[in-house]
């Protein structure tokens, strides 16, 4: 496929280094220097120029590409872009990063003549909330209207789960409805046959229904609780839409912004929230509003060092599980080997959402883990392919593991005497650099 990408900031350049060695790829952009890091690192073609430009579109040849994305960190530019490429290719399917729910709305009212639209904000208020929802994970996503989760956990040094761990998978008493899709010790990544077993300080990567995801996390976490309260640290639009979310799943919400009319303008948007006109960095106000008795606290304000801080007072105080939205291509490490539980990055979570597009037709979600290391996939079945029809107990070992079946709507969890069928949908997890072999293979 011919992609043309507009913007060579952190979401750009995570889209390259997701496609370049599966799709020819052309990246636009102001920034000389960007665009001269990247081509030297990836075998990609490069312009520089504005996007929103209709002579840098051509110059780039957007008439030749199938794909356009526009995702540099202005909205107007990326839907300015779009609608140029649509002009001068009709046939150039296009997906633009947005900020700003007035675009968002628009699009969906087929008042802008874009494909798909991708929003920073609410893909990171739906990786917070997931979080949140299984919080001994260290990042978890959810396919196939919500049936199957995948779950990343961070097995501790300390954890006592005789059930599961150093016992052989065979003999492990696995949740019902999972899998151990990888193993993830040290730098090797181990396939976790029947042999194998999880040591304290591994990794793991698991498949399963979300009662199961549960289950694990409270057999690898059992002081992590339900959560069913939430501080959000920080009003703006992240900040909002975590809090919206959360108190749509009837938790309860204390939500701290600084600026007093947007402290005012959230507690008109969000009246079930209690929403407090405080900087948050003050321990006698985390104290006076015993803020260290809630169950979990989502730091989202837009400076790093803010957030950090405050998540250090917050831990300080008692709050067990801390979440911290990060701006810096760096800080996410940082604040992980700080304490912080889970460091989310808007922009490589919109990188996720996006690359998904660039995959053969049939794959309907993308997750990617580590680093853009591994890949789960929710992709359809071909009447061709050469795995129907066979017990997955005869299946080849390629690495790949078929975690979850979606057949007539409903998840199945196989066992060795299922079999693959024409049309189901499978969520397979494999390495990044296997994602065409297994398009391929199904």
């Amino acid at each position: 496929m011919r992609i043309l990408i507009i913007g060579a900031g952190q979401v750009g350049s995570t889209i390259v280094e997701a496609l370049h060695e599966e799709h020819t790829l052309t990246v636009c952009d102001l920034d000389a220097p960007r665009l001269a890091g990247l081509s030297h690192r990836f075998d990609v073609a490069t312009v520089e120029g504005n996007g929103a430009s209709r002579r840098t579109l051509q110059e780039a040849s957007v008439g030749e590409a199938d794909l356009m994305i526009a995702c540099t960190s202005r909205d107007e530019t990326n839907v300015v872009a779009a609608i140029l490429s649509k002009a001068v290719s009709p046939e150039t399917k296009t997906i633009v990063r947005i900020t700003e729910d007035e675009y968002l709305e628009a699009w969906r009212e087929r008042q802008l003549d874009i494909d798909f639209m991708v929003s920073s904000e609410l893909e990171t208020a739906h990786a917070v909330t997931r979080i949140i929802g299984v919080p001994a994970a260290r990042q978890t996503d959810v396919f196939a209207d919500g049936q199957v989760q995948i779950v990343e956990f961070d097995v501790e040094e300390n954890a006592h789960a005789p059930e599961v761990l150093s016992l052989p998978l065979r003999e492990a008493r696995i949740p019902q409805d999972s899998k151990v899709a990888s193993i993830i010790r040290g730098d090797q990544v181990l396939v976790p046959r029947g042999d194998q077993r999880i040591e304290a300080g591994d990794r793991i990567i698991v498949i399963g229904s979300p009662r199961a995801a549960q289950e694990w996390s409270r057999i690898l976490a059992p002081e992590h609780g339900r959560v069913d309260d939430v501080v959000v640290f920080g009003g703006g639009r992240i900040g909002t839409a975590v809090a919206r979310m959360l108190l749509a799943q009837r938790i309860r919400v204390r939500l701290i912004e600084a600026k007093r009319e947007q402290a005012v303008k959230v507690s008109e948007e969000l009246p079930s929230a209690r929403v407090f006109h405080a900087t948050g960095l003050d321990p006698d106000f985390i104290e006076r509003e015993r803020i260290g008795n809630a169950n979990a606290a989502v730091f989202a304000m837009r400076d790093d060092p803010k957030n950090h801080y405050a998540a250090t007072m917050a831990k300080l105080h008692g709050v067990p599980f801390t979440i911290a939205v990060v701006h810096d291509a760096y800080s996410g490490e940082v604040f992980e080997r700080a304490g912080v539980n889970v460091a989310i990055n808007p922009r490589l979570v919109t990188a996720e959402e996006i690359v998904r597009f660039a995959h053969d037709p049939r794959t309907l979600q993308v997750a990617m883990l580590e680093g853009n290391r591994f890949e789960i996939l929710d992709i359809t079945v071909r009447e061709t392919s050469p795995l129907v029809r066979r017990p997955f107990r005869d299946l080849p070992m390629t690495g790949a593991l078929i975690g979850a079946i979606v057949r007539d709507g409903a998840a199945i969890f196989p066992h060795g005497a299922n079999e693959l069928e024409p049309g189901d949908r499978v969520i397979v997890f494999t390495e990044s650099s296997r994602v065409q072999e297994v398009e391929r293979a199904l």
